[in-house]
């Protein structure tokens, strides 16, 4: 994991990584319970439409068919939504935490809902019809017994059981005192400095040049002078020493009379 800079790094704990992996599992069961209920969804519609044959309900097939289409697409964006979590809980992110407890426990609901119904036998819920065209809930429930697969039920009911199982750890472990140091946010840390770092420079002192090739001030040494350029003449001598170059202008001693 990578943080930011001048934060401490932070090493994942096992629990965090546990449970991303337990929700991985929980994405992959959705996607295995998705391909079993697709492979039987025809004969479950061939069912329905024979049993509400000529009745009100005959159209219950063609919509079992539809909403079972339907689910399928959820449960599809629910399992790519998890596997999404699981590598953001990964990461340190708090806001993935949240929503996985949020998307957790919708879908513990759910899972729970369902096995308890698959257990008890209801599959299709509720009590008789007032109709009397239209055949039972027992009626119904025994048809598809007959008609499905004899692997169906108890690999479904396999499947839920070790969903619910996994969601439940997941949900867990995020909640232990380990998980919230690690989702906790980062303190910035301080950095020392780096060997051959540039540091800055110090102020110079009022009236002193930085620069040695530009005059100093007045009181301060001067630096060496800029060379002048070829055919310009060079500035006078500074010192009243040095003998007069002739230039107009210029005052001259006069000279001593011969023989003096």
């Amino acid at each position: 994991m990578v943080d930011a800079p001048g934060t401490t790094p932070r090493a994942r704990p096992g629990v965090v990584t546990l449970s991303s992996w337990l929700l991985i599992l929980v994405a992959v069961i959705q996607v295995l319970n998705l391909i079993v209920t697709l492979a039987v969804i025809g004969t479950i519609r061939d069912v329905l439409k024979d049993a509400y044959a000529g009745s009100s309900a005959e159209s219950a097939g063609d919509l079992a068919y539809a909403f079972t289409i339907g689910s399928s697409v959820l449960t599809l964006l629910l399992a790519i939504g998890l596997v999404v979590l699981a590598l953001l809980n990964n990461r340190g992110r708090n806001v993935s935490r949240i929503i996985t407890w949020v998307v957790g426990g919708i879908l513990l609901c759910c899972t729970g809902g369902s096995l308890l119904n698959g257990v008890s036998g209801g599959m299709m819920g509720g009590g008789g019809s007032t109709d009397g065209n239209l055949p039972s809930t027992q009626e119904i429930q025994r048809r598809l017994e007959d008609a499905l697969p004899s692997w169906y039920t108890p690999v479904s009911l396999l499947l839920g059981v070790v969903a619910l199982l996994a969601l439940l750890g997941a949900l867990i472990l995020l909640a232990l005192p380990k998980a919230n140091e690690f989702f906790r946010k980062p303190k910035a840390a301080w950095e020392p400095p780096v060997p051959g770092g540039a540091y800055p420079a110090y102020p110079s002192t009022p009236g002193q040049s930085t620069d040695p090739a530009y005059p100093s001030t007045s009181g301060q040494p001067g630096g060496p002078a800029y060379p002048s350029t070829p055919g310009q003449p060079a500035p006078p001598p500074v010192s009243g020493d040095q003998p007069s170059t002739g230039q107009p202008g210029e005052r001259r001693d006069p000279e001593p009379p011969p023989g003096s």
